[in-house]
């Protein structure tokens, strides 16, 4: 299987057309076609464009799968960097400091995580 094959099947795995992947990555869609064909290579403005996408870009070009960190957080964890990122700079400051002095009181008492 080529670059062209996984990029189509990535594309498809999104659930995005041709045209609809063509526009999202500022190529035309006969240039996506000529990718998904292997007839052509995309640039790295592409690859970067539809790896905001969603896109693994290691797999396109090399057939490996990239780890999936977010499979092992736990869903409360994940909920709460949604929160984090959705928030100004100076309340990720406030929250950060939050976090560090319940660690500190924590780490003081000798209390681990989960208890």
């Amino acid at each position: 299987m080529g670059i062209g094959d996984r990029l189509k099947e990535e594309r498809e795995r999104l659930g995005f057309s041709q045209t609809e992947f063509s526009a999202v990555a500022g190529a035309s869609k006969n240039s996506q076609y000529n990718y998904e064909k292997g007839d052509r290579s995309p640039d790295a403005n592409y690859l970067a464009a539809v790896a905001d996408k969603g896109v693994d870009i290691l797999y396109v070009v090399t057939g490996e799968r990239k780890p999936q960190a977010a499979d092992s957080i736990p869903a409360e964890v994940l909920e709460f960097i949604g929160m984090y990122e959705q928030v100004t700079d100076a309340d990720r400051e406030v929250l950060m400091r939050m976090a560090s002095a319940f660690a500190s009181v924590a780490a003081a008492s000798g209390k681990k995580v989960g208890n």
